[in-house]
Order: C-alpha cells, then sequence, then structure tokens
C-alpha cells in the first residue's frame, strides 16, 4: 500500500486549500492508468505533480519520461515517438527505439502538449486510441504498456475553436483532469515554499542557515509572481548567492526585469462597428503579428528554430511570416 503523505508525494509543497485538494486527487489518481490533462499557467509545477502520480502509483518501479513536445521537430516527430529499425531512412545504421518504447511499464508525460503540431496530434492520436505503433521501417505492430500524462499552459478548448488542436485528441487526454493554482493565488504558501528554496540551496552549497527579514518575506506576498514556482525559486537561488549575511534584505530579491524575454501583448480596442467574426479576426490578425515578431526575434531569424519553438511545420510558419511581411 502506498503512503500519500507530503513526502509520499515527491516534492510538492503547500497547505492552501486548492493545494490540499490536488493532493487529494493526486492519490485518487494513483490507483489507475488513464490519461490525466494537467493544466496551469508557466512555472506551476505541472511536471512535478506528474512525477508524483507516477512515484506513488504501481508503475513507480517503471521509468518515468519526460517530452518536451516543443522540441519535437516535426520531420522527426514519429521517428521520436516511435523509433526506428536499421535502414529506414538514409543514416539508420541499427534499431532504434523511441520515447513509447523507453516508457515502457512506466510514464510517458508529455509536456507543453498545445505546442505539438496537427501532423503529430494525428500520430499521437491514433497511438492513444490502441496504444500500438510501428517503429519506422517496420512492419510488426507492437503494443505499449504505457501510461500517458500531458500538461499545458494554453487554453486547448481555445485552441479546439481555431482549429490549432483536435477535439478528439483532447477528448483522449483530459479523461482525468488536474488545475494547478497560479503562487498568486497560493496565501500562506509563499512562505512555505520560500523556505524548502532557502533551505535546498542553503544544503547546496554548504552555507549556514538563511532566512528572510520582513521587509524581503512582505515583498514576497505584494509580488505578482507571473513566473510562478519557478520564478520565486530562481529568484531565492540568486537571493542565497548574492546575500553576503545570514539574514536575506528587500535589496537581495532582484527579479529580472528584462522585459524583452517574455514580451507582452498590447491592449487591443475592440471595433464594435464590425461583425463579431470580423472584429474575432482582427484580434488574430494583431495577435499573429505580434507573437510571429516575438518568435522570431527569440529565434535570431531563424525560421526552423522558429518552427520548432512554434509547434509547426516550417512551410506553414514561412507562409504565416510571408503574410505579414515579416519572412526576412
Amino acid at each position: 500500500m502506498h503512503s500519500t503523505t507530503d513526502e509520499a508525494m515527491h516534492g510538492i509543497v503547500g497547505n492552501c486549500d486548492s493545494l490540499l485538494q490536488t493532493k487529494t486527487i493526486v492519490g485518487r489518481y494513483r490507483s489507475c492508468d488513464a490519461s490525466v490533462l494537467i493544466l496551469g499557467e508557466s512555472g506551476t509545477g505541472k511536471e512535478l505533480v506528474a512525477r508524483a502520480i507516477h512515484y506513488i502509483s504501481d508503475r513507480a518501479e517503471g521509468p518515468f519520461v519526460p517530452v518536451n513536445c516543443g522540441a519535437l521537430p516535426d520531420e522527426l516527430l514519429e521517428n521520436e515517438l516511435f523509433g526506428h529499425e536499421q535502414g529506414a531512412f538514409t543514416g539508420a545504421r541499427g534499431s532504434v527505439p523511441g520515447l513509447i518504447e523507453q516508457a515502457e511499464g512506466g510514464t510517458l508525460f508529455l509536456d507543453e502538449i498545445g505546442t505539438l503540431s496537427l501532423r503529430g496530434q494525428c500520430a499521437l492520436l491514433r497511438f492513444l486510441q490502441s496504444k500500438e505503433f510501428r517503429r519506422l521501417g517496420s512492419r510488426r505492430l507492437q503494443s505499449a504498456n504505457v501510461r500517458v500524462f500531458a500538461a499545458t499552459n494554453a487554453d486547448l478548448n481555445d485552441m479546439v475553436a481555431l482549429g490549432g488542436f483536435r477535439q478528439d485528441l483532447l477528448y483522449r487526454l483530459n479523461i482525468l483532469r488536474i488545475v494547478l493554482p497560479p503562487l498568486r493565488d497560493r496565501g500562506n504558501d509563499i512562505d512555505l515554499l520560500a523556505g524548502h528554496f532557502i533551505a535546498r540551496f542553503c544544503r547546496q552549497y554548504n552555507m549556514p542557515d538563511k532566512q528572510l527579514s520582513a521587509a524581503a518575506s512582505q515583498w514576497l506576498y505584494a509580488h505578482d509572481w507571473p513566473g510562478n514556482i519557478r520564478e520565486l525559486e530562481n529568484l531565492l537561488h540568486r537571493a542565497i548567492l548574492s546575500c553576503p549575511g545570514t539574514v536575506i534584505q528587500r535589496e537581495d530579491l532582484t527579479p529580472d526585469q528584462d522585459s524583452s524575454l517574455t514580451p507582452s501583448m498590447p491592449y487591443t480596442r475592440l471595433n464594435m462597428d464590425l461583425s463579431f467574426q470580423d472584429a474575432k479576426a482582427e484580434v488574430i490578425s494583431q495577435f499573429e503579428r505580434h507573437y510571429l515578431e516575438a518568435l522570431m526575434n527569440r529565434c535570431n531569424g531563424n525560421v526552423s528554430q522558429a518552427a520548432r519553438v512554434a509547434g509547426k511545420e516550417r512551410r506553414a510558419l514561412g507562409k504565416l511570416l510571408k503574410k505579414y511581411g515579416l519572412s526576412r
């Protein structure tokens, strides 16, 4: 019989009502093999929750294989998922198992599932329907004993409405669901998490115990935490290394102010003289242009890299860039 104590929760820290509910759900979801969709803003701990379910389940002795869907090149996606046989394509000198085979007997965690291209979604759907697959270059159908978790910070229902995500795939993934709260809504958990990270980093660097000053603690509660727990962890990591004494002062807390790392969407004033469809198309057009500009800046103009980050085929992304005059 597995324990559902905090120690068994694989590092999930917090006692707010919403997180206690999440811990209860984690304990409940461990005893079946149904797919789980984990939703929440970036940095809220979606992979941590997936690992917690895996390691208190009967699959704990099996592998936990995390996959960043945004990093899967579309042209190699089926090879990455299903593997290949020798001679399946130029350069395939041996048989190589895919990620699904690597997760045999355990859990496959598909992070950033909303970035998966439509082609990739189709391939994944076929596997989820039957739990069977073929390596590239093989005629042999293999079955997989794998549980699938998926996570995203995107609104998949909106993506379905806009044609960017398959509804049938959403049905397959969304059998069980967990929604994680943002850090700004977790009340006193900020203190618990801060103490957890400070203790961890002090141990890591063999430093004497440190604590937050009253002003530093007050600032933590006043901050909005757009990057959630990941941002808090990063900020305290920096503070531990830069703080000269044993008390972390307000001035030691220096959040990253480089707004170019997270470009914000400009406010769009709706034109109420337009029909619903035309107004919607105008907003989508403005979003596409802004997203593509930020994407190409991030990727230094490299279209192939941008296509991988956006989860789109290179040709499709090229057409969008040309549409908005961003191809150069």
